[in-house]
Parts: structure tokens; C-alpha cells; sequence
């Protein structure tokens, strides 16, 4: 690859773009721009019949739509490969689509006319580029929460030639491609570590030939010589720092400690590396955590389930030099009484998530975790300590390689979002790949 620093440029609407680039709207006659539509709910379903259907920022993912709704009836299809763009509060957020879907009136469709994906990578990223602008477009001087098409047609963005358009999407979605592939690594390190777990531990494949036993408080035969503890015997269970809306929040002083809230675990698992920082008088020892420790929700906004007892192994930021960091009272910190069971643990949890979550809840409006409750009551087959410290050999690498690859993705997060604005702006050009 090739650069170089223009040092020529022209002011616009939008800030400077080099003399050689031309300012048009998007709605130039290269792209089409498709406004959603939403079909009845009762043509919706969840089991794979019609359309992947889109409604908002809701079924966006990281890069591409993530969605598991689909309708039998669509009148507004956004073509594979287009951009996504949300035209409803909260304006511009953006996405791209993998294939065909059905859009409803949340969001609007942009795509290359030829179908020149490079191109419409280019438009995703100059939007991106101009995410304050497009919020802001429009503004009749009170809270905008919405846009129109002719709002689209007319937003001015940065065109240099098309040749260069395709060098700079292909140097900003070559990170964005690698992130992806090493998420896809991630989930597929993690379903290989469940498929371990529930061949040893719920199918007992590799022990078919000893002897089993039934277990009353179990309800099920188990090999002879296991045991069955409640949880309570084989974890201690912390909460975290209670904040009050006085602490300092978001900044990264040299005495802060990265704060890990809610906002942290992923409905369905996994940790997502959204970081606040805080600096507290009241912090505790109790309140601290390590990376690579078991934290789980033990609250709930609404009465679906979906994120209460959801677990995630913490992981620090890339630049984090500190060996501690701190969590809230949202969440609950697991340590296990061996190390050898953590894994183990974590992997009862993913498991068996829904099913805790249902059983082990409190409160009406808001759902709690009974933890208490929890610990005396829910009861798991131990195996002899051997048997533990070979799974738990086997699947740590698999973790220790998701934790490694989840901090590069936020190194290249952070260089791909220090590279943007430069590539979209002319004010590094890319001359040849």
C-alpha cells in the first residue's frame, strides 16, 4: 500500500476535503436510497419463514445485521450488501446487510447502483465519518429524531473519484473483516469449550463404561463417585460497589480503575468491552475483580429473563496497566473455591442461564437474582477432582485464546476509528493498494 498526507484543501459544509475531491449529495444519482417500511406483525415469525426483517437499531450488530425475525409479507427489500441507516431517534446509526431483508420504517437502505460493494462500503464509512452531522442534519433548532429521504438525497458527503473511494473501503474494511473473523473464532472457541462440557458433564460419553448411580436430589443416574454439592459449598458469591451519582464516571485519570457495569455482559453471554472508569473513596476490596474472573447480571430491566444470571469472563482494555479494576452492584463476582472449577462454572451458567433465571428471580418491575437463595438450593454433580483438572486443561487455552483475541479486536477498534475521519477526509490519501 501507498500514502500520503495531502496538504491541499477547500472548505465545505462539512469541514475541509482536498481541492481534487468533489462535495455531492448522496443522492446523486450513484446510490439509490430505498425508505423502510413495516409490514403487520402477524406476518412476523422466529422460524426462518420469508424475509430477515429489520426495524431498527435493535438488529444491529457490530458490522452486519443480526437479526432473528423474518416476515412472510415485505413490500421495502434492501439489496445484499447496502447500507443500513437508522431514520429514527436514535438518527444514524449504521449497519450492513449480508443478503437480501425486508426493512421496516425504522431505517432506510443506501446502495451503489452497479451493485459495487467496495462503493457502498465507502458510503458506510463516510457516513460514519459524518455520524455528528447526520444527526444533527436537518435541525430546526429543537431535538431531531428523525429524517427523511429527501433529508438523505440532499446530505452532502465527501467523493473523491470512485478508484480512490474502493482503496479507502478497502483499507477500512480490512479491519473490519479481520474483527469479524475473529469474533466468529471467538463464538466457535466457545461452542467448541459448551460441546466439551456437555459431552463430560450432561451426556457422560467419555464415562459410559463405569457404573452409574441414581441420585435422588438430582433426579438422574450419575457415575458412581461423584458428588453433589449445592453451589453455595463450591463458590463464594460478591456483589459489587453500590455507586451513587456523585462518583466520577469516564474518566480515565491515572488513579481511576476501569468500572465494570451491566452494560458489560451480553444478553445471550460474552462480555462486551463498553468501559467507564471510576474513582471512588468507598471502593472496597470486595469490590474489586481480576481479568478472567466470573461475573453474572443480578438485575434484570424487564421480566424476559434474557440477561439475568447471564455470565462473562472480564477482560481489561488492551492499554489497562493496572491488575484490578472495579465492578457494580448490578452485577455478581463467582470465585470459585478451586480454581480448577472455573470454567466448569462459567459454563453452568451459559448452559443453564434461562433456566436459573427463571428459578432463582425476585422482585416484579425490576428482576433480581436471588443469590442467596441460589447458593443453598441449586445443586450440581461435581466430578473426582482428576477429571476436573483434564477438562479444565483442555478448555482454558480455548479461553485464553478468546480473551487474546478480544483484545486485538479492540486494538483494531481503535486503530480503524483513528484511521476513518483521516480516509474520509483526504487528509490521508490512499494512492494504490
Amino acid at each position: 500500500m501507498k500514502f500520503r498526507w495531502e496538504t491541499e484543501f477547500k472548505e465545505t459544509e462539512i469541514g475541509k476535503i482536498p481541492k481534487d475531491w468533489d462535495l455531492k449529495p448522496l443522492g446523486n444519482g450513484d446510490f439509490s436510497i430505498i425508505m423502510g417500511q413495516s409490514p403487520p406483525s402477524k406476518y412476523y415469525n422466529k422460524n426462518g419463514v420469508g424475509y430477515p426483517f429489520v426495524q431498527g437499531k435493535t438488529e444491529f450488530g457490530e458490522f452486519y445485521i443480526k437479526t432473528s425475525t423474518y416476515t412472510t409479507k415485505c413490500s421495502k427489500i434492501a439489496p445484499k450488501f447496502s447500507v443500513l441507516i437508522t431514520v429514527r431517534a436514535p438518527v444514524g446509526e449504521l449497519n450492513i446487510t449480508k443478503e437480501e431483508l425486508c426493512i421496516g420504517r425504522g431505517v432506510a437502505a443506501i446502495s451503489s447502483k452497479n451493485g459495487d460493494i467496495a462503493r457502498n462500503r465507502f458510503i458506510y464509512y463516510v457516513l460514519k465519518g459524518l455520524n455528528s452531522y447526520v444527526e444533527s442534519f436537518g435541525d430546526r433548532g429543537t431535538t431531531y429524531d428523525s429524517i427523511t429521504k429527501e433529508d438523505l438525497k440532499n446530505l452532502q458527503i465527501s467523493y473523491p473519484p470512485p478508484p480512490e473511494q474502493s482503496r479507502i473501503a478497502t483499507v477500512l474494511s480490512w479491519f473490519d473483516d479481520l474483527i469479524e473473523n475473529k469474533k466468529k473464532q471467538n463464538e466457535i472457541l466457545e461452542k467448541m469449550a459448551m460441546a466439551i462440557f456437555k459431552s463430560w458433564f450432561v451426556d457422560f460419553e467419555p464415562f459410559q463404561d463405569e457404573e452409574f448411580v441414581y441420585n435422588e436430589e438430582l433426579g438422574r443416574e450419575i457415575p458412581k463417585g461423584w458428588e453433589v454439592k449445592k453451589i453455595g459449598e463450591v463458590a463464594d458469591f460478591k456483589n459489587g460497589l453500590s455507586y451513587k451519582g456523585s462518583e466520577k464516571f469516564n474518566e480515565q485519570l491515572e488513579e481511576s480503575l476501569v468500572f465494570i457495569t451491566l452494560n458489560n455482559i451480553s444478553e445471550g453471554g460474552g462480555f462486551k468491552t463498553e468501559y467507564r472508569w471510576i474513582k471512588s473513596e468507598r471502593i472496597r476490596n470486595h469490590h474489586l475483580l481480576r481479568e478472567g474472573d466470573i461475573i453474572l447480571a443480578n438485575t434484570e430491566q424487564t421480566k424476559t429473563g434474557r440477561l439475568l444470571g447471564t455470565p462473562a469472563l472480564v477482560i481489561f482494555p488492551p492499554e489497562y496497566s493496572k491488575p484490578v479494576g472495579v465492578f457494580s452492584h448490578h452485577l455478581t463476582k463467582i470465585n470459585p473455591k478451586d480454581n480448577t472449577m472455573k470454567y466448569f462454572l462459567y459454563l453452568i451458567f451459559r448452559l443453564y442461564q434461562r433456566e436459573l433465571a427463571q428459578s432463582f428471580h425476585t422482585g416484579t418491575g425490576v428482576w433480581g437474582f436471588d443469590v442467596q437463595n441460589f447458593k443453598t438450593n441449586y445443586s450440581i454433580c461435581i466430578p473426582p477432582p482428576p477429571i476436573l483438572q483434564s477438562f479444565h486443561s483442555l478448555v482454558e487455552p480455548l479461553f485464553q485464546k478468546i480473551i487474546l483475541n478480544q483484545k486485538q479486536i479492540m486494538t483494531l477498534k481503535k486503530i480503524r476509528d483513528a484511521l476513518l475521519p483521516q480516509l474520509v477526509f483526504g487528509k490521508l490519501r490512499v494512492e494504490e493498494l
